[in-house]
């Protein structure tokens, strides 16, 4: 690499800088003058900026820069107050009452309880068709006015003031902040929407409540959003613009990094990070840390037969090498996963494993043709299937590893690849037959992964599966207000969960972040949340934001 590095620079290339070297003059977007600028990758494009209409981290991370709900993620990814100050709670947990504290959308008028009311009924509309609606089913009459059988006014919300939100609940909530702080509670402003509709997202028209606002969007190119001097905590916010960037190919966007091009990049290739740790890369920049996620596959059990039998779906689920994955393909930290809960997820302990989990491969290899032929499979008439997967650099590396497991137990797989946001919209479409997807907590609380398989989650369950026994202990879990009982519940409906295989869990994540040491502020977390608010560059200072 030198020598080919020095052959460069006699050529004069010098922005042809290779791994382990930084140029004198970064190729960077321009910075207004006299003004702190941030380049960030955000490793995809979103689909949308309008809360109700978007599930992905990538979304959030821009969305989590431009609007505060009723909690908000402090520096170390904990809720804190957002616009909410305070909150009282009923001694039965049914009724939080939330004090909004004053603060301005940024065209100056007023936000208020009013607008959360409008945002939430919003959600529940069904003519919205917000895939995340079912997450906020516990707010009374929410599950009815979002199957359009109760009118919007129904829906457990109001306004007892214009700085004063009531919700009432059909059951306990004790991780209320928790997820005060998701997407589904971030406030829309209601003079905005109503005069224009799904169009109020565009940047003309957007209008926030966070500490930035959007400036610019290229589709396909970046999204520029420049601070909210309006922001009610303005004075702490170090940052004057940032630019997000959609970097689907993580080995490109690290060189961009290397540059100076980009200062962050929301993800690393795993099988990268040991590289990069070495004394001559870039050690400095690499974050880890462990991370409320799951990598999965989901069987599409409504459109093809062969999955609605338990024992296909048990034999594909047992037949896959999680530990070559992990530990010979992604090497960075990744741990293997039999259960779809993580072990880190708070007041929960998963059930334990499946017993083949403990066995040698070819055991379980040879257990699953076993499954196979019992379902009418075998060298006479092979199970044929397609893997759709998402582009990013993870699930390229170890799809062909899962084919490979599968060709091993006699099931002849394709692969097909799509973009990021593509795929899953095929997979809440149910156009596929396998598909390789993520989840991310969206609290810190085990009902935000077993929440995703029952029956009435909708378009999320990929795999459609539907189990009453599941179902009624989760609704049994959501009425104990016993942590302990409330825990055991859980398990034993994730433990049925596991047996019946809607999907296969293949590993737990991990955070992965490139973050030049210039940036300050950044603090690795479970949640893996950075919000903007708190970053700054060294040798320039922001007071310590408020709520913190």
């Amino acid at each position: 690499m030198r020598p080919l590095l020095a052959a460069f620079a006699a050529l004069g290339l010098s922005a042809l800088i290779l791994a382990g070297c930084k140029p004198e003059r970064p190729l960077r977007a321009s910075c207004p003058a006299h003004s702190l600028c941030l380049e960030a990758g955000n490793v995809s494009e979103p689909v949308s900026l309008d809360p109700p209409k978007t599930t992905g981290t990538w979304e959030d991370r821009i969305m989590g820069d431009t609007t505060i709900g009723l909690t908000q993620s402090s520096a170390a990814g904990r809720p804190v107050p957002g616009m909410a100050t305070s909150w009282d709670v009923s001694p039965d947990g049914l009724v939080w009452t939330f004090h909004l504290r004053k603060a301005l959308w940024s065209d100056g008028v007023p936000v208020t309880a009013n607008d959360f009311v409008f945002s939430l009924r919003r959600l529940m509309d069904p003519r919205t068709a917000s895939e995340y609606a079912y997450l906020l089913y516990f707010i009374r009459n929410a599950e009815a006015v979002n199957e359009g059988k109760a009118p919007l006014s129904a829906l457990g919300v109001a306004a007892l003031d214009d700085h004063t939100l009531q919700l009432t609940l059909t059951h306990p909530v004790p991780y209320l902040p928790e997820i005060g702080k998701h997407q589904t509670f971030y406030p829309t402003p209601q003079h905005v929407v109503e005069r224009w509709g799904d169009a109020w997202s565009r940047p003309e028209h957007y209008v926030s409540n966070g500490p930035f606002k959007l400036a610019r969007w290229a589709f396909g190119d970046h999204i520029t959003v420049v601070k909210n001097p309006l922001f009610y905590d303005a004075r702490s916010v170090c940052l004057d613009q940032i630019d997000y960037y959609p970097t689907s190919d993580a080995i490109a966007a690290e060189r961009r990094v290397r540059r100076g091009e980009l200062d962050t990049n929301a993800d690393i290739q795993s099988n990268r990070i040991a590289f990069l740790r070495q004394p001559d890369q870039i050690p400095a920049y690499v974050h880890t840390h462990t991370y409320l996620g799951v990598a999965y596959l989901a069987f599409n059990s409504r459109d093809v037969a062969a999955f609605r039998d338990r024992r296909v779906r048990l034999a594909l689920d047992m037949a896959i090498d999680r530990d070559f994955i992990t530990r010979k393909l992604l090497r960075g930290g990744q741990v293997p996963a039999y259960t779809f809960t993580p072990p880190a997820v708070a007041n929960y302990q998963p059930p334990p494993p499946p017993v083949w989990a403990g066995w040698p491969i070819e055991r379980r290899q040879a257990a699953a043709r076993a499954l196979l032929a019992q379902a009418g499979y075998g060298p006479g008439h092979p199970l044929k299937i397609e893997i759709k997967h998402r582009n990013s650099p993870d699930p390229t590396l170890f799809m062909p590893a899962v084919q490979a497991d599968w060709k091993a137990i006699g099931v002849t797989a394709t692969l097909a690849q799509e973009e990021v946001q593509i795929a899953y919209q095929d997979y809440r479409l149910r156009n596929f037959q396998v598909g390789d997807a993520a989840w991310i907590a969206d609290f810190n609380d085990a009902m935000s992964f077993l929440g995703l398989q029952q029956s009435q989650t909708g378009a999320q369950n990929y795999g459609d599966y539907d189990n009453p026994t599941y179902d009624a202990l989760l609704a049994k879990a959501d009425n104990e207000p016993d942590l302990g009982k409330r825990a055991a519940y859980l398990a034993k409906a994730e433990a049925i969960m596991l047996a019946d295989a809607p999907v296969a869990p293949v590993y737990f994540y991990i955070t992965k972040n490139l973050v030049n040491p210039n940036v300050t502020g950044f603090v690795d977390n479970a949640v893996d949340q950075h919000r903007a608010r708190y970053l700054c560059f060294k040798g320039h200072g922001a007071a310590a934001p408020s709520g913190e």
